[in-house]
Order: structure tokens, then C-alpha cells, then sequence
């Protein structure tokens, strides 16, 4: 992973703001608190204010339609989802670009929804910002090269973000990702979109809860969050979005909590660095002995990524050459300790896994030792680099409790036997990237409660071509939802995939056109795919503005591509809704 500079001088500041605030932190009571008020909805339907939006979308999506030259009633609107996948700032530039074509190639307003997972996550929480984005999408992309956000404005939500109850390093994620990736700080409230007008599709947002992801059972772990409602799509229990992180206890209000902005919304959707199955993929092959990988080693790896990702997202924040000075003599420590520098030749000789363990914590406290002496030498040098110790003082007991996503949970003590006793017996759940169960929002659009009949999905995502659709095979399965079949040969395509493929769906199951980023029409042969997809892998520094364009313009060059294509699929999608009436 490719780390730089400006990381220092930004945390030097962000981390002297926490260190006030909590200093100052009393019980945020802030937002409503009602007693006795029954606030969990139970329901495989659409609440009343989704439904209100998707009959005014449809008018929207009619009128496109008929620009196009497809007839259709009200009645016969098909129900069109664009499902964007995770993949870091390539998902996020490249839904941009996907969506600027769209509307170029009057296609985008045929979406009756726009459904987003991981990476996607910080790119459409970015442009719904602006109400009217569907027509303004150069806006959204002239974002992605703007020159940012002050300094000032991210310290001031990061030292407002520590006083609260739930403060994690979702919150460190998130403002970083706004400010670093997405050069926004965005500070409204989902929940405010829901009496806008039916100007843009309807977002979807997906998380995970953490817990049940690794646990079980299936039921508790897809969250999705509307701007009218947040839970469990296959509980199917859900209340008011605004109401996301309140106290709850036996389905009624007990305190009502300010809902979170969505820069911290950000933050807990596209946050796949908080799974440790994503770390241990960072284990290197000589590390990697066969049953001895445990605790000890993830939480080496654990800290050594977390300060390293974090050292790359603030560099672009920043410009302060003293800060720079700063962070590169902490980039230089985290070199010397990069797991592939260490004693290779001791770790194999150990005999025992208690051994292992033992040298691997002995690395753990080397490292944190060298970076505290890094902390303590601005402490005592120069004033103005005082605030830079901040960064071992306040983060990095972040990173060694590794928590992420804290929320409160609306379902403690909830007296119904669906929902699974962790959920049930936890004041707290933890929802984050949903791109580690499967990196499209498939599970929210499955089945009946919204009808799915198109689902347009440009793939983002890193790793095993198509598996999300593999992934999302299986998860249908699993909970009885209709999904297409899978054609075994296309599975043959993983190394050097075409640029749409169509699977179609039959009877209540949707069709699916599947759009990888990079294809053949892109790169000439599989090594030209492998080396994009390893070029703009998910974790590295935030893109230079060469690499920004290069995903944009791939991305754009996709759809005009296949709009013929999906033209097809939009009239055989009236053809079905018609049919279903």
C-alpha cells in the first residue's frame, strides 16, 4: 500500500479537537426523548412514505420512457434498479461517470431506485447532497478534483463527533473518506430527503451488522437504510431513519439521539478496513502457517494497516509543510515495521503456536512503542508540533479497541422469537461494509416488497470476477428469493470478462445486466485486465487526478457501449411489468 505525507499535520489537529471535546464530553441529550412510544414497524411491505415517493418517481420514469420511444402505462412502469458495487474510490468515481452517461444517454431517468454498497456509498451520499443532481451530474463530477475541504471544517465535526456516546472509528473514517476522497463534508441528514420531490431515483443504503455477519443466522445481518426507514431486510423490522442510534428497549423510544450526518453515515457504510477478514489478507505467505494464524497476528496487522490507511486519507487534506515533515518521519517508522521487514527467519523457527504468539506480541509493542516515542519527541520539541502527539494519544487507542459502527440497537429486548437472541439481548450492534457478504445491494431488492424487474449492475468490485453475483445466488437461496440463473460459462470469463452480460430473469426473478469496469472492449488481452485491476486496487492512497479521469472516462465508455443493449432490457422490463398486471 502506497502511503505518503500529509497524514500528520491533519491528525496532528483532528486529534488536539478530540482531545478538548472529550476533555469537555458530558452525555449528549440532545434530540427527542419519548417515552412509551411504539416506534418499531413489522412488515415485509413498502412503509407509506417509500411508496408515496415510488408512485411520483413513476411519472418521472414514464415521461423518460416515452422520450425514448417506449409506450407504457402507469400501470406498466417497470420497476429499474442501478445496483452499484463497493470497491473503494474506484466505485466511487466510477458510479459517477456510470451516472453522468446514464443521463447523457437519457437512460437515468428510467431508475426507479439507485442502490449503493462500500465505496459507491461515499459517491452517492455526495451527489443526493444536491437535490437536483440528476441534472447536474458536472457538478458531481468536477467534485471528484476540487480542491477539498478546510482543515478547520473537518476538526470541528471530528471534535463534535468525540463528545458523543457512540464515537468509534467509523467517525475517523468517515470524515476522512468526506474530506480526503470525496472533498465534501456533507452535514445534512438522510432522513431531510424524504419529503423531497421525485426529481432522483430512490436511494437504498446497505450495511451489515457485525456481529450476526460472523454469528448468524442469516436473517440478522443485511441493514438497509432508506431516507424513511433504517433495519432488517429480512426481519423485516425497520424504524424511522431519523430515529437510527436512539435508545430503545422492547420496541418504544426511551431517549431519542440526534441522527447521525452523513458524513458519519459515510463513514459506517464504506468501512470494509473494519472486518478482519479484510486484514488477514494483508498476511504475508511466510506468515501464513497453516492453524497458526490467531488473534495475536490480526491485531499486529490491525494497528500496522490502520495507521498506514489513515496516514494515506489525511495526506489529502493537508499541505502544511510542517506536518509533512512530521508525518514522514512516521511514515519512515511504519516502513521499518511493514510485517514484510520483520524477522522472518526467527518467526520460522519458533516451534509452537505459543511462541508465535509471544513474538508477535512482543512486534505489537515494538511498533506502538516506536510510534509513542515518535509522539512524545513533538510533545517536548517545538510548540506547534505538540498537537501531532495527539495522533498515538487519541487514534491509536482507537485502533487497539477496534471498534466500528457503534449504534444503538432499536431491537434490544424485543419480544418477538425472529429476532435472534444476540439482537435481542445487546443495547449496542455494530453495522459496517456490506461488501464483505456480498458487494452489491442485492438482498434489498430481492423478492416482492419492491418488485424488482430490471437491475442494471456496473461492477466496481476487486477480487473474483462475478462472485457477487455468485454470492447473491446463494443468499437468495438461502432466504427463498427468486434469482436468475447463472450461465456456468460465463463463469469462464473471471480473468478476461466481456463488457455486459445479461442474465435473464423469469417469471418473479429480475434481470440482471452485468457491466464489469474493465472488459474486453477496454483491455486487449487478460494481463491488460490484470494489471488495471491491480493498478487501481481498493486499498491505496486516494487517486491522483490522472487516475480520477481514467476511471471516469472508463466508466462513461461502458454505458455508451451497451445503451443498446439496455435500451433491450428497459422495453422487455415494461413488457414483464405489463404482463404482471
Amino acid at each position: 500500500m502506497e502511503t505518503g505525507n500529509t497524514f500528520l499535520g491533519s491528525w496532528i489537529c483532528l486529534l488536539l479537537v478530540i482531545s478538548v471535546a472529550l476533555a469537555k464530553a458530558v452525555n449528549n441529550t440532545e434530540g427527542n426523548t419519548a417515552a412509551s412510544e411504539k416506534a418499531v414497524r413489522q412488515s415485509q411491505s413498502l412503509c407509506a412514505g417509500e411508496q408515496d415517493y415510488v408512485h411520483k418517481r413513476k411519472l418521472v420514469v414514464l415521461e423518460s420512457l416515452s422520450s425514448l420511444g417506449i409506450n407504457c402505462t402507469t400501470d406498466s412502469v417497470p420497476h429499474i434498479a442501478l445496483l452499484a458495487s463497493g470497491g473503494g474510490q474506484r466505485a466511487a468515481v466510477g458510479l459517477v461517470g456510470s451516472l453522468y452517461q446514464m443521463e447523457k444517454e437519457h437512460l437515468l431517468d428510467s431508475l426507479l431506485y439507485l442502490g449503493s454498497v462500500s465505496g459507491s456509498t461515499w459517491s452517492m451520499s455526495s451527489i443526493y447532497g444536491d437535490p437536483q443532481w440528476s441534472a447536474n451530474l458536472d457538478a458531481a463530477v468536477s467534485r471528484l478534483s476540487g480542491p477539498g475541504v478546510q482543515l478547520e471544517e473537518a476538526l470541528a465535526w471530528l471534535g463534535e463527533r468525540a463528545r458523543e456516546e457512540h464515537f468509534s472509528l467509523s467517525d475517523v473514517w468517515g470524515v476522512l473518506t468526506s474530506a480526503g476522497i470525496m472533498k465534501q463534508m456533507d452535514i445534512r441528514r438522510l432522513s431531510d430527503e424524504a419529503s423531497r420531490n421525485a426529481t432522483n431515483p430512490y436511494p437504498i443504503y446497505s450495511a451489515i451488522e457485525k456481529y450476526s455477519y460472523s454469528n448468524g443466522p442469516i436473517q440478522g445481518k443485511w441493514f438497509e437504510v432508506s431516507p424513511h426507514e433504517a433495519g432488517f431486510t429480512e426481519l423485516g423490522l425497520f424504524i424511522s431513519t431519523s430515529l437510527l442510534g436512539s435508545k430503545f428497549k422492547n420496541g418504544e423510544l426511551l431517549e431519542g439521539k440526534p441522527e447521525m450526518d452523513m458524513v458519519k453515515l459515510q463513514g459506517i457504510l464504506g468501512c470494509a478496513l473494519a472486518h478482519e477478514e479484510i486484514i488477514r489478507d494483508f498476511i504475508p505467505p511466510w506468515l501464513n502457517v497453516p492453524g497458526q494464524i490467531d488473534g495475536a497476528a490480526e491485531h499486529y496487522l490491525r494497528v500496522y494497516n490502520a495507521l498506514n490507511t489513515l496516514v494515506a486519507l489525511t495526506r489529502s487534506t493537508i499541505k502544511d509543510p510542517t506536518a509533512l515533515s512530521d508525518l514522514e518521519k512516521l511514515q519512515k517508522i511504519l516502513e521499518v515495521r511493514d510485517i514484510e521487514n520483520l524477522n522472518k527467519s526467527v518467526w520460522l523457527e519458533s516451534k509452537s503456536s505459543e511462541e508465535r504468539k509471544r513474538l508477535l506480541g512482543q512486534w505489537s509493542l515494538e511498533l506502538l512503542a516506536a510510534v509513542q516515542t515518535w509522539s512524545q519527541s513533538l510533545e517536548d520539541g517545538p510548540g506547534m508540533n505538540r498537537p501531532v502527539s495527539m495522533l498515538a494519544k487519541q487514534v491509536l487507542p482507537l485502533i487497539i479497541k477496534w471498534e466500528w459502527g457503534t449504534t444503538g440497537n432499536f431491537l434490544y429486548q424485543y419480544q418477538d422469537s425472529t429476532v435472534p437472541p444476540y439482537l435481542r439481548s445487546t443495547e449496542r450492534f455494530h453495522l459496517t461494509d456490506a461488501g464483505l457478504l456480498i458487494n452489491v445491494g442485492y438482498p434489498s431488492f430481492l423478492g416482492e416488497k419492491r418488485d424488482i424487474d430490471l437491475i442494471i449492475a456496473p461492477e466496481y468490485s476487486a477480487g473474483n470476477m462475478f462472485e457477487t453475483l455468485t454470492l447473491a445466488r446463494d443468499y437468495a437461496a438461502e432466504v427463498n428469493k427468486p434469482f436468475p440463473e447463472i450461465d456456468a460459462t460465463i463463469l469462464e470469463d473471471g480473468d478476461w470478462p466481456k463488457g455486459c452480460y445479461v442474465l435473464e430473469g423469469k417469471e418473479k426473478e429480475p434481470t440482471i445486466v452485468y457491466m464489469p469496469l474493465f472488459n474486453r472492449h477496454n483491455c486487449k488481452d487478460a494481463a491488460e485486465f490484470k494489471a488495471n485491476m491491480e493498478k487501481f486496487s481498493t486499498f491505496q492512497r486516494p487517486y491522483n487526478q490522472e487516475k480520477i479521469d481514467f476511471v471516469l472516462a472508463t466508466a462513461k465508455a461502458n454505458i455508451k457501449t451497451n445503451k443498446e443493449t439496455l435500451l433491450r432490457e428497459i422495453k422487455k422490463a415494461v413488457l414483464r411489468r405489463d404482463n404482471k398486471m
